[in-house]
């Protein structure tokens, strides 16, 4: 006995595979979501059938999305962004889901709206094997998310040196910049991921080479993001020093590493300039000095006792 929507056709039997033991085996999630196939598998319509993969794919229920592939579920459905079950499958790393989506013909390079890949998505989340499977599967590693940011930066930004070893290895641009002009080294310096600015460095990139708005990696270091701890930043920023970083160079509102370390209350980073010779008694475009931008006041007097 089967139902038929227009050229979707799908058998009770789906109904029974959803309650075989294999798939009972799986998390209460899975386990759930076949419940409420069960329980509405007469009124679902083609569409809410595609639409459930997702939500399997999410939760990695090789079980469930195995009898809606059998059922007529798309590999090629889209969801609200215009991703597809793959992507959904490679941001949360589940390689079991992986494989049998690409086992069903999953469009590997399948972009969202945004333009991103599942490769992105995984590079994204760190998810080293599923980028790797991937890139077995013929994945593209050049071709890039949200505002034009490539795997490559969103692995560096991650933290994943694996991850970003393996898409330089297959051929990604380790220079390319995103929409706004922040190549991956940017993105590693950001976050604090010493090691990924060493290995993009080696790879015959300027330390002291201007990205957007005349900032060097020195400086996107020493502003680096509220939540990356004192530690990491410091350990970048005495890297880019050891190998020749200016230390002094401005951008292009006149402002020093230093100027931006203490505007962004970064007391360890501005004091490991200092010591390490950055010039306190220089002032930017509007003629503010590095004590006049920070809002600590031990780093001030400790800035202006300086100069």
């Amino acid at each position: 006995m089967s139902r038929c929507l227009g050229v979707f056709c799908w058998a009770v039997p789906l109904v029974l595979c959803v309650l075989s033991p294999a798939f009972s085996a799986e998390s209460e999630r899975c386990v759930e979501l076949g419940r409420r196939l069960q329980a509405n598998y007469r009124q679902i319509s083609a569409t809410e059938v595609s639409l459930m993969l997702f939500s399997a794919a999410d939760a990695n229920c090789t079980g469930l999305a195995t009898a809606l592939l059998d059922s007529g579920a798309s590999v090629d459905a889209r969801d609200r962004r215009g991703a597809r079950p793959l992507s959904h499958a490679a941001r949360f790393g589940h390689m079991e889901m992986i494989d049998l989506l690409l086992s069903r013909g999953a469009p590997i390079d399948a972009r969202n709206l945004a333009g991103a890949t599942a490769l992105y998505f995984a590079a994204e989340r760190g998810h080293v094997a599923v980028v790797r499977r991937l890139i077995e599967h013929g994945a593209s590693v050049k071709l890039t998310g949200r505002s034009g940011i490539s795997p490559v930066a969103a692995a560096a930004y991650a933290g994943n040196d694996a991850i970003v070893e393996a898409l330089i290895a297959q051929g990604a641009d380790e220079r390319l910049p995103d929409d706004t002009g922040k190549p991956p080294i940017v993105y590693a310096a950001a976050a604090g991921h010493v090691d990924i600015v060493k290995r993009l460095l080696s790879r015959n990139i300027d330390v002291n080479a201007r990205y957007a708005n005349e900032l060097t990696v020195l400086m996107w270091a020493a502003g680096a993001d509220e939540k990356v701890p004192d530690e990491k930043v410091a350990n970048v920023l005495t890297y880019l020093l050891d190998i020749g970083a200016d230390i002094d160079d401005r951008d292009a509102r006149g402002r020093t590493a230093l100027m931006i370390a203490a505007e962004g209350g970064r007391e360890r980073s501005a004091a490991l300039l200092l010591a390490r010779g950055a010039d306190p008694s220089l002032r930017d475009n509007g003629g503010k000095g590095a004590a006049d931008l920070t809002t600590l006041t031990s780093l001030r007097e400790r800035l202006r006792a300086t100069h």
